[in-house]
């Protein structure tokens, strides 16, 4: 009873906590650091990030989206949909309905996204809300015919500062109010390209970088009193692992290139064949065995990659570290886009802010979780996806959530308190049947007359 009481009062509190920190309108910034390996974390220092921590919530692990490359996972973050259902399923697509094709610096086109509906044109869509946006894939597109209310033009020459100070500013003085924000940032992508995650040197240089970023981020909203208020989440879409330039497969010597066309490169090929598919894939399927070779049907089903148009006849999927190549060295000695069970392909994530709890470790989560998360913070009503409120309700101080550990004490305890009240009633009860040691010597009321005369 004890301990139905402490957990039924901690759900009482907890109730209150939550109702009490959307006593204001709910904001939330949205930031990401591409490329951020989950494993950075324990083997760097980030002094200004693990403040963020201590004070907020880290998910250690999240299981990303297979092709894990940018645009699709930073798309399925915002949506909380498999890349075969949201459409964007490659840096790199072509469409064999419309004939069209799409690469990360020719995205501007709307019928590439329309397939799902982002997070901040659903917001936008409320009534006297408003979006923000730094750069984020997606977010100068007109997506539905709808922008966010504010937003940058993509170009990687913009300083972090500028995208921050933008993002501030319109969380500050906007009106109406901007309640969702999103802030992107291309490192520590480019340096583990360009240097492998494996360099200590380079890579310390770099993260100590995006550290120094979150503090200044984290300075500015308490500079600007937004801190107490807004909800933030950093994050990132994928991981990075090493590349020896050693470990490569060389589609030329396998097969003649004018048999297929070359839709998106490693480490997931997308290939279009020419000629007849079987013949293409049976020289593929040969080539190394390093690679897996699929015909579209056969994608296994927990890549979720296999039920759209732009998805080619023949993908391929090289092992972790090895590089499919055409004849040519790679100058990339860092790459993602590989299995995503793979730990190495993991980001991270961390949250702090009225919605979330204080001090909270969780182990893993889905990256299309993200999305129910987020509208459930901004009291929106989601479209259909992929995620589940459930997998981050312990992140949340307004849901009830125990976990596993929890559980397992309370189901203890539990058995214990049942087994205690069930030995003291046997005991009771063998207690009042036994019979008293001297009753059958008690006289009988007639029995007046003394024993000795």
């Amino acid at each position: 009873m004890k301990l139905f009481a402490i957990l039924l009062l901690s759900g009482l509190i907890t109730g209150c906590r939550g109702n009490s920190s959307y006593s204001l309108p709910p904001k939330l910034l949205l930031v990401s650091f591409d490329g951020f390996r989950a494993d950075y974390l324990q083997n760097y220092e980030f002094p200004h990030l693990q403040n963020f921590i201590q004070d907020g919530v880290l998910v250690e692990h999240v299981n990303n989206v297979f092709i894990t490359k940018t645009f699709p996972n930073h798309y399925s973050i915002v949506t909380g949909l498999y890349e075969e259902n949201h459409g964007i399923v490659a840096n790199s697509m072509y469409d064999a309905i419309t004939k069209k094709h799409f690469s990360d610096i020719e995205d501007k086109d709307p019928s590439w996204w329309n397939e799902a509906v982002p997070i901040w044109v659903t917001n936008q869509l409320q009534e006297n809300r408003s979006s923000a946006a730094a750069m984020w894939p997606g977010t100068d597109v007109s997506i539905h015919n709808t922008t966010p209310s504010y937003f940058m033009n993509y170009s990687s020459l913009v300083s972090f500062e500028e995208r921050l100070n933008n993002i501030t500013t319109w969380l500050s003085n906007s009106n109406p109010p901007v309640t969702f924000a999103t802030l992107y940032w291309e490192e520590p992508d480019a340096s583990g390209h360009k240097y492998g995650p494996e360099d200590k040197e380079n890579m310390r240089r770099v993260l100590k970088e995006i550290d120094d970023h979150i503090g200044n981020l984290v300075y500015k909203l308490k500079m600007l009193g937004l801190w107490e208020n807004l909800n933030v989440i950093i994050t990132s879409d994928h991981g990075m692992t090493q590349c020896p330039k050693d470990r490569l497969i060389n589609l030329d010597l396998c097969i003649d290139h004018s048999h297929y066309t070359l839709i998106d490169l490693t480490p997931v090929a997308a290939i279009l064949p020419k000629l007849n598919k079987t013949d293409v894939y049976n020289k593929l399927k040969t080539c190394s065995p390093h690679m897996s070779v699929y015909l579209k049907e056969d994608i296994p089903a927990r890549f979720h990659y296999q039920h759209n148009n732009r998805i080619q006849p023949i993908i391929l999927v090289a092992d972790e570290g090895w590089t499919i190549v055409l004849n040519k060295s790679s100058p990339k000695l860092g790459d993602h886009g590989y299995d995503n069970s793979l730990p190495s392909m993991h980001p991270f994530l961390a949250a702090h802010g009225p919605a979330f709890h204080k001090g909270y470790k969780h182990s893993s989560i889905n990256i299309v979780d993200i999305y129910p998360m987020m509208c459930h913070i901004l009291g929106l009503k989601p479209h259909p996806n992929n995620g589940t409120l459930g997998r981050t309700k312990c992140l949340l101080v307004d849901q009830w959530c125990i976990n596993l550990p929890e559980a397992i004490g309370i189901v203890i305890g539990a058995l214990f308190i049942l087994t205690t009240l069930t030995c003291l009633i046997i005991i009771m009860q063998h207690r009042l049947s036994v019979p008293h040691p001297f009753a059958r010597l008690q006289l009988q009321e007639d029995d007046d007359d003394p024993l000795i005369g």
